[in-house]
């Protein structure tokens, strides 16, 4: 296992106050008295309050656009990349709990990168809405609102960083299972 950096320490810990108390709220003084050290010493690995909010919020906008682009290219029939756009978010929302509350809570503070990430999510959003087109072209889902379709996976797919965390026991393959009866095969002719 990789030892942890003091800057991703810093980010981890600052994602985590983002969530606690939301981005606004936490201050550099915050994040070095969780992490016990002087508010100084923070900018040794760091320029900003800003520039954590942007490395958190980027480099998981840029994950799901990376995962998605080979979803795109894999040979996957419309449901097939839809079970495994349901894997991404699951697996990046277990592993990213803290930064996800941030990329859905905090992603409106960004400042030089906000039209970045807005045309990350405007472009995720996009191919989703092909696939689900492709796949009413082809027969696979019904003919309904693609856009409501994918209003309603993504609104649960966003918010599983508030739900894994109540769930001691929870079995990733089966909570990919299950939604993907529930939010696909609802869908599925």
């Amino acid at each position: 296992m990789k030892l942890e950096t003091r800057k991703e320490e810093i980010i981890r810990v600052a994602a985590k106050l983002f969530k606690e108390k939301g981005y606004s709220a936490v201050t550099m003084r915050d994040l070095a008295g969780e992490m016990g050290i002087k508010a100084a010493s923070l900018y040794n690995h760091i320029n900003s309050k800003q520039d954590i909010l942007d490395t958190i919020i980027i480099s998981l906008a840029e994950e799901f656009t990376e995962g998605m682009r080979l979803i795109q290219s894999s040979k996957q029939n419309c449901i097939g990349k839809l079970k495994q756009i349901i894997q991404l978010h699951i697996r990046i929302s277990s592993q990213n709990i803290y930064g996800m509350a941030s990329l859905n809570n905090d992603w409106m503070h960004l400042k030089e990168k906000r039209s970045y990430y807005k045309k990350l999510r405007s472009d995720y959003e996009d191919d989703f809405r092909g696939i689900l087109k492709d796949g009413i072209v082809s027969s696979e889902i019904v003919d309904l609102n693609p856009e409501v379709m994918m209003f309603s996976i993504l609104t649960t797919l966003r918010s599983l960083y508030i739900w894994i965390p109540k769930k001691e026991d929870l079995n990733l393959e089966e909570l990919s299972s299950a939604l993907n009866q529930i939010l696909i095969e609802g869908i599925n002719k």
